[in-house]
């Protein structure tokens, strides 16, 4: 006989096939790769690093800024090498002081989704007031992008899921889904911050089927300590995706089963240039 939770997690499941019926991709078809990535490359010389990823062969990117250049230069770099920027990560407070302006950055990149990478906390993460306040926000800036077409979101870092007292034990996580609408925000899941929290990235996708549409593809070292909420890591704690201990093909199928549509590599290791390639090999030739 299935639990209760399997039972709600399988109604879920078939409520995003059907949702997501039209949407479905396959995986391979949107590797794409979070400019983060090459953060020194780019500092150093960004028509060169950009030069790079197209040599990857990868044609979708996800923003972190604009380096040194407007918007508008960015953007041609991009169109000039056939890149298209279908995500840009921007931050909370920049969102909270011009909103108008991030809207206006984003329809010159052209991107389908605007995402905040983390929120800035105390040392015991967020409070239970805060995350109140931030769920409305996210509210209201969704309501914002959705009239310009533009789908806007949150990315997760682990500490999200801290139960905090004054909640009666729910977590950020948990406020983020109550007090904001999937048609109005959406969710990045970075892989590896999932399961450095200690969390199951394949059930948190079949049991909020309707909130995922973006994932990070990041995997963590074997052996690496989990169980931790802090949203920091060493940096060797992070490996080119396939050699970890996350298990990719059973993340992959259900990501594409409720309908995530693009997956960007984000790699934070020490050797990106070598990770990358890699990476890519991996997920390239991963049959699920």
């Amino acid at each position: 006989m299935k639990s209760s939770h399997s039972l709600a997690s399988f109604f879920a499941l078939a409520l995003a096939g059907a949702l997501h019926l039209t949407a479905a991709v396959d995986y391979h078809n949107h590797i794409g790769l979070q400019l983060w990535s090459l953060r020194e490359q780019t500092k150093a010389d960004l028509p060169a690093a950009l030069d790079l990823l197209k040599g990857y062969g990868i044609t979708e990117v996800e923003t972190a800024g604009t380096g040194n250049l407007s918007v508008e230069d960015f953007t041609k770099l991009l169109s000039d090498r056939n890149l298209t920027a279908v995500s840009a990560h921007m931050g909370y407070d920049a969102l909270k002081k011009d909103l108008p302006g991030a809207i206006r950055t984003a329809k010159i990149l052209g991107v389908k989704y605007v995402i905040t990478p983390s929120l800035a906390r105390g040392p015991a993460g967020l409070t239970a007031a805060e995350a109140h306040e931030v769920a409305a926000n996210f509210t209201k800036w969704g309501e914002a992008f959705r009239a310009e077409g533009i789908t806007y979101g949150y990315h997760f870092h682990g500490f999200e899921f801290v139960a905090l007292a004054e909640a009666n034990g729910a977590s950020a996580f948990d406020i983020f889904l109550r007090e904001t609408k999937p048609e109005l925000v959406t969710f990045e899941m970075d892989v590896f911050w999932v399961v450095h929290a200690g969390k199951d990235p394949v059930q948190l996708l079949k049991d909020h089927p309707t909130r995922w549409s973006l994932m990070h593809v990041k995997d963590i070292r074997k052996g690496a300590v989990t169980g931790l909420s802090s949203g920091h890591a060493a940096p060797i704690d992070n490996v080119a995706v396939g050699v970890g201990q996350i298990n990719w093909p059973a993340v992959l199928k259900t990501a594409q089963e409720v309908g995530v549509k693009h997956y960007f590599i984000e790699d934070e290791t020490p050797t990106p240039l070598v990770c990358i390639p890699d990476s890519l090999k991996y997920l390239r030739a991963l049959k699920l």
